[in-house]
């Protein structure tokens, strides 16, 4: 009997477990999902900016567009896709930084969104920005998808 509810309990903890480690899945249809890979040793002075709060570095080798990596508040950092969201990756698409908001240059839209939140400012029915994991272990930071 016990071996019985030892089975039954594993088996709905198995199939409770999600295959990306809980991230949210927003199934953007303008944006693919890149391989993003990247090691970070803050040691190095490229990547100096990283350790003080509220800076951020623009890494364009990877991602879409690019990928903006944000320092919150050296325990939480965020690592943002530069490609906006919401319309399809165009020669103008490639979103800048002012602060913490990103905005599209494009002259049809008016779309900025929250580095720390991923959100738009203004409107709620329009996806977010793509964002990858980030994990800070000691001097090293580690942004996948």
């Amino acid at each position: 009997m016990k071996l019985k509810i030892l089975t039954l309990v594993s088996l709905v903890l198995l199939a409770s477990c999600k295959s990306d480690d809980g991230g949210v899945q927003d199934n953007n249809p303008y944006l693919t999902n890149p391989i993003v890979n990247l090691t970070l040793n803050l040691n190095l002075p490229q990547y100096d900016p990283l350790k003080f709060p509220g800076n951020n570095i623009v890494i364009s080798q990877q991602g879409i567009k690019g990928i903006l990596i944000h320092n919150v508040n050296n325990d939480l950092y965020t690592a943002s896709e530069l490609s906006d969201p919401n319309h399809i990756p165009n020669s103008c698409s490639r979103m800048e930084i002012n602060g913490i908001i990103l905005s599209c240059p494009c002259e049809s839209d008016d779309n900025e969104y929250d580095v720390v939140t991923g959100q738009h400012r203004t409107k709620n029915n329009v996806y977010p920005i793509q964002q990858y994991r980030v994990v800070r272990t000691g001097d090293v930071i580690r942004v996948t998808n």
